[in-house]
């Protein structure tokens, strides 16, 4: 039992790596602007517009909040290890080898299920502009089967779907229906990834340069398209102007949507083993990247719910185009620019998490918790190469079979109580000595802060919203008798981390950033916790078969 809970120490001056050291700030910062500004931008940004209406802007400043100070103790973590691994090598540091594991299962999940909903993201934006240019691919190869099964069984109005289930050819009984895009698309980048991360940033460097101008443009351009009655919509059955139509629950109910847009910031940590001076360079490149992503997406949230009312975004995958398209805006140029540069941007999210993941796999590889095989280098190209493959083939073949509402909220869920350890994992750590250069998280003391706030919140909301409390219990209302029990737990939690935040004296800034992020979950539902529980039942198995007798940590207490 000892075992399960021992930690491993780092050193903060050992930085050797097999791995080669190639990138500064900048490049950090770019290729968190890579994987943040894609697929959330892009595509689940119409879903959550379409659940949250005009007040889903509130929902992208908390997790903004929420993941700025994440990434406060993500950095404080980056300057203290400079090892590759992310949140999994910064919990077998603060918590231990069993919740180590359990990190790195959940990032697992994230880099390899989130990239499978970018590459349906890619495909889709890919199929959209060829059909603009007039080029068609057959609808039975740019789809899903479990997509197009759906849709012929629920009775669905979605053409593309339909027509790729009644024309896709015949094998036996077995229809022909695959997302060829999407598993091509896959196939490019995990090739690049394997050929060296020197390549990848020159190549990401000047994809994101052209992403930024063009959302700079959408932003201009959109602006002078507004009409400012969109962003108080009427509610149907209330007949009442609101900002949030769908009411507060409505809001909480697209945190998977947009989260998802924020998960990349956290696959920077993981470049650790070949980023220059790490200590210094990760924490500057994490804060910087997430500041900027953070104004734009609220500034694009404006621009949409402002141009077209947010009901008409049901469905809508291509969202930055839609409001271009002759049916609103009417912009047939900006159009065809976005739709091309979409596929640009999502290329970029693409990389960066097919980079994250064989980097994880690596990390554990190396501590004996996965097969040796995984901490394989190329000697030449100084990547995780068998990891780099496995990964491809982990994304490649569930786009085969899967569909992307799934995905998305699976991958959202994991990714969340991944950033509530790590926010634990810092009020673990010992105190440092502060160096001169080096990322120094402040230690405010939250004895009295904390309480405070979050009580002073509780009863704030209560006089902003008492008919919230009074039916807090009801939990058999339909629309919002999950959240309600949710936010009960919620409670319970935080009152309980007031009580230990007054006897151990908690640092304040981690305190904030883990309450913010249990808030998040608050908005997920049973169905994502069940399958989220499955999947760490899974990885239980896993360990104790395999990882928990082939630990070096293990092997170094047996031989003591």
């Amino acid at each position: 039992m000892n075992q399960l809970f021992r930690r491993k120490n780092y050193s903060e001056t050992d930085t050797s790596t097999s791995l080669l050291r190639v990138l500064g700030v900048w490049d950090i910062v770019f290729f968190g602007i890579a994987a943040i500004i894609g697929a959330g931008s892009f595509s689940s940004l119409g879903e959550a517009v379409f659940r949250g209406g005009p007040g889903v802007i509130l929902l992208y400043l908390i997790c903004g909040f929420a993941c700025g100070f994440t990434a406060l103790c993500y950095a404080e973590f980056a300057s203290r290890i400079p090892t590759a691994g992310s949140a999994y090598t910064y919990a077998y540091a603060s918590f231990g080898e069993l919740i180590a594991w359990v990190i790195g299962w959940a990032l697992i999940m994230e880099y390899s299920f989130g990239n499978i909903y970018v590459a349906f993201s890619w495909s889709d934006y890919f199929t959209s502009f060829l059909e603009r240019l007039g080029m068609h691919i057959p609808d039975y190869l740019t789809c899903s089967y479990t997509e197009a099964r759906k849709a012929f069984q629920n009775g669905s109005q979605n053409k593309e779907l339909l027509s790729a289930w009644n024309t896709a050819p015949l094998v036996g009984n077995l229809k022909i229906i695959l997302d060829l895009p999407a598993l091509v698309i896959n196939g490019l980048i995990t090739w690049l990834c394997y050929v060296g991360v020197k390549e990848s940033k020159n190549f990401n460097n000047s994809l994101v340069i052209l992403k930024l101008a063009v959302i700079v443009l959408v932003i201009l351009v959109g602006f002078s398209y507004i009409n400012t009655e969109n962003w108080t919509p009427v509610n149907p059955e209330t007949h009442v102007a609101s900002f949030m139509p769908n009411g507060f629950a409505g809001v909480m109910s697209a945190v998977s949507g947009v989260f998802f847009a924020y998960i990349g910031f956290d696959a920077l940590s993981v470049l650790s083993e070949e980023t220059k001076d790490p200590q210094r360079t990760l924490p500057k490149g994490m804060i910087i990247s997430l500041v900027l992503c953070t104004v734009i997406y609220i500034a694009l949230t404006l621009v949409l719910t402002g141009m077209v009312d947010y009901r008409k975004f049901d469905g809508i995958g291509d969202p930055l185009s839609f409001i271009f398209e002759k049916s609103n805006a009417n912009v047939a140029w900006m159009e065809l620019v976005v739709s091309f540069v979409a596929i640009v941007a999502i290329t970029t999210v693409l990389l960066v998490f097919q980079m994250g993941q064989p980097r994880i796999w690596y990390a554990m590889s190396r501590d004996g918790l996965m097969p040796e095989k995984f901490k394989t280098v190329h000697p030449k190209y100084k990547t995780p190469s068998f990891a780099t493959v496995i990964t491809g083939i982990a994304v490649g073949v569930p786009i085969l079979f899967t569909d992307k509402t799934f995905i998305l909220d699976f991958t959202s869920i994991g990714t969340i109580f991944a950033f509530v350890l790590v926010c634990a994992g810092v009020l673990m750590l010992p105190a440092k000595q502060k160096i001169k250069g080096r990322f120094h998280l402040p230690y405010i003391n939250g004895k009295i802060i904390f309480p405070v706030i979050f009580i002073g919140g509780l009863i704030g909301f209560y006089f902003w919203q008492p008919e919230f409390f009074t039916n807090l219990m009801d939990w058999n209302d339909p629309k919002e008798g999950e959240f309600r029990a949710s936010i009960l737990v919620f409670i319970m939690i935080n009152l309980i981390l007031c009580v230990f935040t007054f006897i151990k004296n908690f640092s304040l800034i981690p305190l904030i950033g883990l309450s913010s992020c249990l808030y998040l979950l608050t908005g997920m539902s049973h169905e994502n916790w069940f399958w989220f529980g499955l999947w760490f039942a899974l990885g239980l198995v896993i360990y104790f078969c395999y990882g928990y007798q082939n630990s070096n940590l293990r092997k170094e207490m047996t031989s003591k």
